[in-house]
């Protein structure tokens, strides 16, 4: 194994992602995989997440699935029970499943608002404690959060997405202070407008992806690929001194001024 490799090499190392089946999950997963991890794809939608495994098994990667609905408590515990049964130790942990639900209502519905926490912030502390016996048994392991551009920037019409986002960027820090004394680390990664089934609407409308387009610096909209070098720096050894940090995969978005 020469220097790069090993600097980057996730080999042995067991690692989980949410909203893996498709998307920037599959992208992530598919990076952590090709890196040497074994990773176990978390999804609810079950077609999409056989076919994403059956995908990685074919290319002779280590990979395993479990349907599981993470807003659930019995199906944290059956995560639980599945990690305690075949892997014992968590390296690294995508918190990567969300959703997002706008609403040109002012008076934003109580019922999308509470479907978008559930998802966006709570689940991923739940999942964090769920595992976390696991992740500190590593020793030495990465937690990674996917925030986005809206835990910076305000947008129309999607309140709870904001905030939600927001609010997983600063757990991200609070809990990076909190489980730093086990080894842990807790870093956020923030996608710009990456071409995904949630981004679809604005991608098939003209002028929505100029104007997305036009925000960034580089003048394009990401793809998921573009995820994979922060991700493997992220849960690799390579990042060993880095915690309670925000990476905006983003074209340059959020730093452009006038032009």
């Amino acid at each position: 194994m020469d220097y790069i490799e090993s600097l980057f090499s996730l080999k042995g190392k067991n690692a989980i992602v949410t909203g893996a089946s498709r998307g920037n999950g599959k992208s992530m997963a598919s990076s952590l995989l090709k890196s040497g991890a074994n990773v176990l794809l978390i999804d609810i939608l079950q077609k999409e997440l056989s076919d994403t495994k059956k995908e990685f098994v074919e290319q002779g990667l280590s990979v395993s699935s479990l349907l599981c609905d993470i807003t659930k408590d019995s199906d944290l515990k059956k995560l639980k029970n599945y990690v305690s049964k075949h892997f014992q130790t968590i390296e690294i942990l995508v918190n990567n499943a969300g959703i997002s639900l706008p609403n040109n209502s002012l008076l934003y519905p109580d019922l999308l608002w509470e479907q978008t926490y559930n998802v966006n912030l709570k689940a991923p502390f739940q999942v964090i404690k769920t595992l976390l016996e696991f992740l500190k048994k590593a020793k030495s392991s990465s937690i990674i959060n996917i925030t986005s551009l809206n835990a910076e920037l305000a947008f129309p019409n999607n309140p709870a997405y904001a905030a939600t986002k927001g609010g997983l960027k600063q757990l991200t820090k609070a809990l990076a202070l909190d489980y730093g004394k086990f080894g842990i680390r807790i870093n956020n990664i923030g996608p710009g407008y990456i071409h995904t089934k949630m981004t679809e609407k604005s991608w098939k409308d003209i002028n929505a992806n100029r104007n997305r387009k036009n925000h960034t610096i580089l003048n394009r909209w990401g793809v998921s690929e573009d995820l994979s070098g922060i991700i493997i720096f992220l849960a690799s050894n390579s990042s060993s001194y880095v915690t309670g940090q925000d990476f905006y995969v983003d074209g340059g978005w959020l730093v452009k001024g006038l032009n």
